[in-house]
């Protein structure tokens, strides 16, 4: 059987026609619909056929030169030019690019590091902190003593006086640094500073903004961190998935505690989807794209604000931004829903110092769809509208179909 016809589309179409019509389905639904989830993004059709290739069917538990299975020969290649292009894109001694997400990259960052009871500074989950920054519902919150540093209550920003206090009483065994829902760059400086001082691990959680730091859009943690852990989606625009990146000393450490210790096969399809997004990331175009996704972000956050939303921390220097609708009269979760109605897709997410839950948007799709300052201003705009109900619900549908339609994820 000839390789081309498996990698068609209409192959599923003519095998399993339910299953066809929920993939296109969903492909309707991003084209249609305004994708503001700060977590998500559109990858190229060149990542998307790594992900449908014969690299799916290849069982290879372990690393290049030393599997557990036969015949890997091609995916060791393919897997040494996903770390190379990894370590040379963010300057580290040492990639892993195995990780399934990443939740798993930073369990394996722990595993690496710590030890169950071992105490972990991190920011407070009210504050933006992740799941995996102890959560009591996740692995990290059962098996650490896990210390919350906040934000302070006037600017929004890290309370950098916070963090040293803590870890001078804590003394933690590592220190995380990153968030999901912060929308300004980390002083990794300072962080270094810190665990120096106190005699922690440093891990950057850098799943949000890695895609900046390889457009060059964002520090880099890596001169800083002794472990990052980062996500290939997001701004990346690559497949969905995690990596680790780490000095030479820690290598071996980090390589065991992704496998064995903490997964079985790689997934080499995501592997070598990985590499082609590492190779994306280090063009030129790139870099202008992970600019413009700030610059966008920034123009968003000021047309919200000038509709008399509260944007956290004042703005933006990242694609992230958060914001509390209540000046509008309408909470979170309020918020989200009408704004589905209206064919906008984003989320909900915690407020600093408050009960209510505000929204969390990202600029990253709808930059990779082409969309600029311009259209910023007019989804503020139509944010706002829909917000206080002066748009009903089926007009800003329109008015979301007649924008995006523009702006197609995948042209033709």
């Amino acid at each position: 059987m000839s390789v081309t016809p498996v990698l068609e589309a209409d192959v599923l179409r003519r095998q399993d026609p339910e299953l066809a019509e929920i993939l296109l389905g969903e492909l309707t639904r991003q084209s249609t619909t305004l994708q503001l989830v700060a977590a998500e993004n559109f990858t190229s059709p060149a990542v998307l056929a790594a992900l449908g290739s014969p690299l799916a069917n290849k069982y290879a538990e372990g690393y290049p030169g030393a599997r557990h299975h036969g015949g890997c020969e091609i995916v060791d290649v393919a897997e040494r030019v996903a770390v190379d292009r990894a370590k040379a894109l963010f300057g580290a001694e040492h990639a892993n690019v195995q990780s399934h997400s990443g939740s798993s990259a930073v369990l394996a960052a722990y595993a690496a590091l710590l030890r169950p009871g071992d105490t972990v500074l991190a920011l407070g989950l009210p504050y933006g902190g992740h799941l995996t920054h102890g959560s009591p519902a996740n692995f990290s919150g059962r098996w650490f003593d896990f210390v919350g540093y906040g934000v302070d209550a006037e600017t929004g920003l890290i309370d950098h006086e916070q963090v040293r206090a803590l870890a001078r009483t804590h003394r933690p065994k590592a220190i995380v640094c990153g968030s999901i829902a912060y929308p300004r760059h980390i002083d990794y400086a300072f962080f270094r500073e810190v665990a120096d001082e106190v005699g922690a691990y440093l891990i950057a959680d850098a799943a949000h903004p890695i895609g900046l730091v390889a457009g060059g859009a964002a520090p880099n943690p890596v001169p800083y961190a002794d472990v990052v852990c980062a996500t290939t989606h997001k701004v990346l625009r690559g497949p969905r998935g995690g990596m680790l990146l780490c000095g030479s000393e820690l290598a071996e450490r980090v390589d065991r505690a992704v496998f064995p210790f903490t997964q079985g096969g790689a997934q080499m399809n995501t592997i070598a989807a990985k590499a082609v997004a590492f190779g994306e990331a280090a063009t030129p175009g790139f870099t202008a794209y992970a600019h413009q996704v700030v610059a966008n972000a920034r123009v968003l956050a000021a047309g919200l604000a000038a509709e008399g939303l509260i944007v956290t921390t004042g703005g933006t220097d990242t694609h992230l931004i958060t914001v509390d609708p209540m000046p509008l009269g309408v909470d979170g979760r309020t918020a989200r829903g009408r704004l589905a109605a209206a064919g906008v897709v984003l989320d909900c997410c915690a407020l600093p110092h408050g009960e209510a839950r505000g929204l969390r948007l990202g600029t990253a799709a709808v930059t990779t769809q082409g969309m600029g300052e311009v259209e910023m201003a007019r989804i503020g705009v139509l944010l706002a509208g829909v917000l206080r109900e002066k748009v009903e619900s089926r007009k800003a549908r329109d008015e979301v179909r007649d924008l995006v339609g523009g702006f197609p994820p995948y042209p033709g």
